[in-house]
C-alpha cells in the first residue's frame, strides 16, 4: 500500500469513528434505560456522596483538632493564673464546643461504617483525647478512662421522632447519635498528654510549686510501663510514640533529680531555666546517639 492510499484509509477510519461517537443526551443513540447505564449512575452518584462525605469529616476533623489544641493552651494557663477555677470553665466550655464538633461527625456517620472514613477524622479524636484528659488530670490527678470519654460523646438525636423519655436504657442508646473512639486513638492521645504533663512540670516549677513534678513522675511512669507492656505487638504509630514518651519521663525525673539534689541551692525562680537547657542538652546528646 502506498503513502496516498495509506492516508486515505486513516482519513476515512477518523470520519468514522467522529460519526460512531456519542452525542449529547438529547441526540444519543445510547438507551438510558439500560440496566448498565442506569448502575453506573448509580456508582457515580454513591461515589460522589461518599467523597462529599468524606471531605466534610476532614474538615470537622480540622476543626476539632485545632479546637482541641487551643483548649491544651487554655489548661496550661492554671499554673499562672491565680483564679484556677475560670481557668477550668473556660477550658469546659471548649470542650463542650469540641463534643458539638464531634456530634456532627457522629450525625455524618449514622448508618455508615466508620471505619472507611476513620482517617479523615483520626487525628482530631487523638487531639481531644489528649485535651479532655489533660483536664482530667489538672482537677484529678488521675488518668480519664476510654469508657468515660465514651460515655461523654453519646448524643440525643435531634431529627429522631421518638419521644426518648419514654424510651427503656437500651432503646435510648440504641436512639441516640455516639462516636466512639477507638482503643488506638485513646492510647496515641495518651501518649501524647506525656508531652504536655512535662511542659507542665516545667512550669509548675519556675512558679515555685515543688509538689507537682513528683506527682507527674510516678504518674508518667504508670504510663510508661502500660505502653511497654504493649511494646511492639501493638499498632506502629504506638511503638513510635513510645519514645517520645520514654523522653518525657527522662526529662520530668531530671527535674526531681534536681529539685531533691540543687533545690536548696539554686533559687527558685531560676529553676525553671535550669530544666529548660538540660532537657536540650538532653535532646541534642539523644540525637547523636
Amino acid at each position: 500500500m502506498s503513502n496516498k492510499e495509506g492516508c486515505g484509509v486513516l482519513k476515512k477510519c477518523k470520519h468514522d469513528f467522529k460519526s460512531s461517537q456519542w452525542k449529547d443526551d438529547k441526540g444519543s443513540n445510547i438507551d438510558s434505560s439500560s440496566p448498565v447505564i442506569i448502575a453506573f449512575k448509580s456508582f457515580q452518584q454513591e461515589l460522589d456522596a461518599r467523597h462529599d462525605k468524606y471531605e466534610r469529616l476532614v474538615k470537622l476533623g480540622r476543626d476539632t483538632t485545632i479546637e482541641s489544641k487551643r483548649t491544651i493552651f487554655i489548661l496550661h494557663r492554671v499554673i499562672s493564673e491565680p483564679n484556677k477555677d475560670e481557668v477550668l470553665k473556660e477550658a469546659k466550655k471548649k470542650l463542650d464546643s469540641i463534643r458539638e464538633k464531634i456530634r456532627q461527625m457522629a450525625k455524618e456517620l449514622l448508618g455508615e461504617d466508620m471505619y472507611q472514613y476513620h482517617r479523615a477524622f483520626t487525628s482530631g479524636l487523638q487531639e481531644y483525647v489528649e485535651a479532655v484528659t489533660f483536664q482530667h488530670f489538672i482537677k484529678n490527678r488521675t488518668l480519664l478512662s476510654l469508657h468515660d470519654i465514651n460515655k461523654g460523646l453519646i448524643f440525643e438525636n435531634m431529627e429522631s421522632t421518638t419521644n426518648i423519655d419514654s424510651l427503656g436504657q437500651e432503646e435510648r442508646e440504641a436512639n441516640a447519635l455516639s462516636l466512639q473512639i477507638t482503643s488506638v486513638d485513646y492510647l496515641l492521645g495518651v501518649a501524647d498528654l506525656t508531652g504536655e504533663l512535662m511542659r507542665l512540670c516545667i512550669s509548675s516549677v519556675g512558679n515555685g510549686d515543688i509538689d507537682t513534678p513528683f506527682q507527674l513522675t510516678q504518674f508518667l511512669r504508670e504510663i510508661f510501663d502500660g505502653f511497654a507492656y504493649i511494646g511492639n505487638t501493638g499498632p506502629y504509630e504506638i511503638s513510635r510514640k513510645l519514645y517520645a514518651l520514654k523522653q518525657s519521663l527522662s526529662k520530668v525525673e531530671n527535674a526531681c533529680y534536681t529539685l531533691k539534689v540543687r533545690g536548696s541551692e539554686i533559687p527558685k525562680h531560676m529553676l525553671a531555666d535550669l530544666f529548660v537547657s538540660k532537657c536540650e542538652l538532653l535532646e541534642h546528646d539523644e540525637g547523636l546517639s
